[in-house]
């Protein structure tokens, strides 16, 4: 298991490096000249010399991609010409926002699509099984806004029963925390709820009609034992694949239910540094989603082998 682990580590420096190259790139070759687009046309040839040699954009573009990569590796991430404080200050308080959100919508998501997943397999054919493939429909077919347009006519408006936007930090309190966050992490995660639905149905049929199944139907087992210890720990590999794409994509794709319920978190940074030209908050910003994405996909590998042996063996 070490020698497996050591191995998907290797291979992440240069999935590292190649990510580097294409965001430093992205971002630097886009037309216009940044300390134009942060002075203003009515700033003096002076002025704009001066905010390019601060930022180092009079370099060739290799030595500012060395210097940030050092620079990386040294903690460093660079400084915001809009924002007097650290890089790193900046990416941790706009990053828990959206982290919290990620984490409930993912639990909502995952808490149900699992279990109703199971139980549409369990009762195919039935009212429970075409309910839950209505459901899953809707959710891969109805867009992110339009549910959290819905959920705030619903439970804001009419209901009052969740706030209509803003956000409440933790360390005010975990029960008011929730409360503001609920209605974006549902619609955030209504769409993936209907695909882990999905996808677990389809895998737990696949293993119920497996030879072992019958077999153990034969000897008597209970039809519950047969679905949580046999059918649903030999359908695990695609259900946590589905899982772990759905956190990516969570933590990429918070930036539509942030802008809608106003919630500080990385999808606004992002939005406006991108307005402001603020090169170094993009890159850092960008990189960061980058490695968490990284790091979940070992983490997705690593679960991978403990569930199934068998890709370790292969592996070597």
């Amino acid at each position: 298991m070490k020698k497996y682990i050591l191995k998907r580590m290797i291979i992440m420096i240069p999935v590292f490096i190649i990510t580097s190259v294409i965001i430093f790139s992205i971002i630097h070759l886009t037309p216009g000249d940044p300390a134009r687009v942060i002075l203003g046309d009515r700033a003096v040839e002076e002025e704009v010399t001066a905010l390019q040699e601060k930022m180092g954009l009079n370099k060739p573009l290799p030595i500012q991609y060395l210097e940030w990569v050092t620079g990386i590796f040294k903690g460093n991430l660079g400084e915001s010409v809009y924002i007097d404080q650290p890089m790193t200050v900046i990416i941790v308080n706009h990053m828990k926002p959206t982290i919290s959100l990620t984490i409930y919508a993912l639990l909502i998501a995952a808490g149900i699509g699992i279990p109703f997943g199971i139980l549409a397999a369990r009762y195919r054919g039935g009212i429970l099984d075409h309910a839950v493939t209505m459901v899953s429909l809707c959710g891969i077919s109805v867009p992110n806004f339009v549910v959290a347009l819905l959920l705030i006519l619903l439970f804001a408006f009419h209901v009052h029963l969740f706030p209509i936007a803003g956000y409440k930090a933790l360390k005010e309190g975990l029960g008011i925390h929730i409360r503001y966050l609920t209605l974006p992490a549902l619609a955030l995660g209504f769409i993936h709820m209907g695909l882990i639905m999905r996808m677990t149905r389809s895998s737990v049929l696949e293993v119920l009609n497996s030879d072992y199944i019958k077999m153990a139907r034969a000897k008597g087992v209970g039809e519950a034992a047969i679905m949580v210890r046999h059918a649903l720990k030999n359908a695990l590999l695609p259900i946590i694949t589905v899982i772990g794409q759905t956190a990516v994509t969570l933590l990429a794709g918070a930036v539509v239910s942030e802008a809608i319920f106003n919630i500080p978190g990385i999808g606004q940074l992002v939005v406006t540094s991108i307005e402001r030209r603020d090169y170094m908050v993009i890159q850092a910003v960008v990189l960061v989603i980058a490695l968490i994405n990284m790091f979940l996909m070992l983490g997705l590998d690593i679960l991978y082998a403990a569930v199934d042996p068998r890709i370790r063996l292969d592996s070597r």
